[in-house]
């Protein structure tokens, strides 16, 4: 495989984009970006990765981006599937030693070569398998969302803090150049204050047999859960706000379908300052957006959360900034932040609150859309 072009050097990347981040949360020395393209580390001195859970993001997403990570590598595996432990040995050359399964996973704890867990398992296992690599005195990322409830992801969180590890949560576009540009333009008013948010990610997904689209148990939620969680996380971060309101409403047109779970779901985020998102997160729909109106003009991104390369514009300028990997860098930046002693920037607290919303969305739309608070 050819190897993808690295990003803007720090000199490039300081004067485009700025290293600061739009929500309060994130502590601006905290972003290690421009660093990642330094020196990397050798083979032996890496941080050793395990991946739990081989499922298709695991195989067709972050396996791949090891190839370009330059402090962290893969060191094991843990899977359920012995035909998906034989394949993963034979093509990562993962040696036997630091392949487990969900009945031995604990014992992960005496595996010097494993440093950081990385949870890429259905939505409702997410948390208990967070706790059980703490305890085992892991470093942990999560995929998104957290779990499926704010009283899981919170334990989880508590279980990091306890074991005196840190979390990353998979949020991988808040390590992207683009939604940088967009958080410090909102940050700096270069446009004015912001006013409404228009955001989207759907795709036509209704007749998959996964358990996103079949398990409600699993999945905890349809469209919301898996692909809405990016429209939160855009209108949060693009904003720079926490949302002190939200009112939804939610859609199904496939009969027998989705397990009892939303195929679309509307809903609308009230922000202090009076600004507002319009968010939409659908598996009968084709849309990845976040578009910003403020007071002086327009920017944002089209396509903005999926895996296509990011596009990004204000007004009539397009934004320009080189291709990367972008769960390399979202991992690289939590090896650093191990390495280094920094602060993780999408750390477990920005999981929490995305569960907060998401609770309080699914509140208003059992409540026919009634306006509910945070």
């Amino acid at each position: 495989m050819k190897k993808q072009p690295s990003n803007l050097d720090r000199r490039q990347f300081l004067k485009k984009a700025g290293l600061g981040i739009g929500l309060s949360t994130l502590a601006t020395s905290a972003y290690p970006f421009a660093d990642l393209y330094g020196t990397p580390r050798s083979e032996e001195d890496k941080l050793g990765i395990a991946l739990v859970g081989l499922g298709g993001y695991s195989k067709g997403k972050l396996a791949p981006a090891f190839e370009f990570t330059k402090f962290c590598k893969l060191s094991g595996i843990v899977t359920g599937s012995p035909d998906k432990a034989k394949e993963w040995m034979e093509q990562h050359n993962i040696p036997e030693k630091n392949v487990y399964n969900y009945d031995n996973f604990d014992t992960i704890a005496d595996n010097p070569d494993i440093d950081i867990v990385y949870v890429v398992l259905p939505n409702a296992m997410h948390a208990d398998y967070v706790i059980r690599a703490a305890k085992a005195g892991k470093h942990v990322i999560c995929e998104k969302p957290f779990d499926i409830s704010v009283k899981k992801a919170q334990a989880a969180v508590d279980a990091c803090k306890a074991a005196g590890k840190l979390l990353q949560i998979g949020y991988r576009c808040q390590y992207d150049p683009f939604h940088q540009e967009i958080m410090r333009i909102g940050r700096e008013k270069v446009l004015g204050d912001i006013k409404v948010i228009r955001t989207s990610d759907s795709f036509f997904g209704v007749n998959s047999s996964n358990w996103r689209f079949t398990d409600r148990e699993l999945a905890g939620g349809g469209a919301l859960m898996d692909i809405g969680v990016y429209c939160i996380q855009g209108a949060r971060y693009s904003s720079g706000e926490e949302p002190v309101a939200v009112w939804a409403n939610t859609f199904n047109t496939y009969p027998g379908k989705m397990d009892g779970m939303e195929e679309t779901i509307t809903f609308t985020m009230e922000f202090p300052s009076g600004a507002i998102a319009n968010c939409t997160a659908s598996y009968v729909a084709r849309a990845d957006e976040l578009h910003i109106s403020a007071e002086k003009g327009n920017y944002g991104l089209e396509p903005g959360y999926g895996y296509a390369p990011p596009q990004g514009y204000m007004q009539n300028e397009k934004m320009d900034f080189e291709r990367h990997n972008q769960q390399a860098v979202q991992m690289d930046a939590f090896a650093r932040n191990i390495l280094d002693g920094t602060p993780v920037i999408a750390d477990g607290e920005e999981g929490v609150q995305d569960m907060r919303v998401i609770e309080a969305i699914y509140k208003s739309a059992k409540k026919g859309g009634k306006r509910v608070k945070l």
